[in-house]
């Protein structure tokens, strides 16, 4: 399994260099958001937890609905960012 999606705080860093770099190529907040809402989705349907820290956002994911979704994937961008 890559270290990536075993260690939160890799997963945070990996995604941190990817909203770096999404907006290095001009995209907007609000289009790295919904980008994030979908790969929410993606993963909630797809992709087991493999760690406690995953576990937590599946749970709250699961619970939210739409909207709280959405703050929910606005939040992971943001920690995404200071992680970067």
């Amino acid at each position: 399994m890559s270290t990536v999606l075993t260690k939160f705080d890799h997963w945070k860093h990996f995604l941190g260099e990817r909203v770096k770099s999404a907006k290095q190529m001009g995209l907007s907040e609000e289009t790295i958001s919904k980008l994030a809402f979908e790969i929410g989705e993606f993963l909630d349907e797809k992709v087991d937890p493999k760690n406690d820290e995953e576990r937590v956002l599946k749970e709250l994911w699961d619970v939210g609905d739409t909207e709280e979704r959405k703050a929910i994937a606005r939040m992971m961008v943001k920690l995404a960012e200071k992680n970067a």
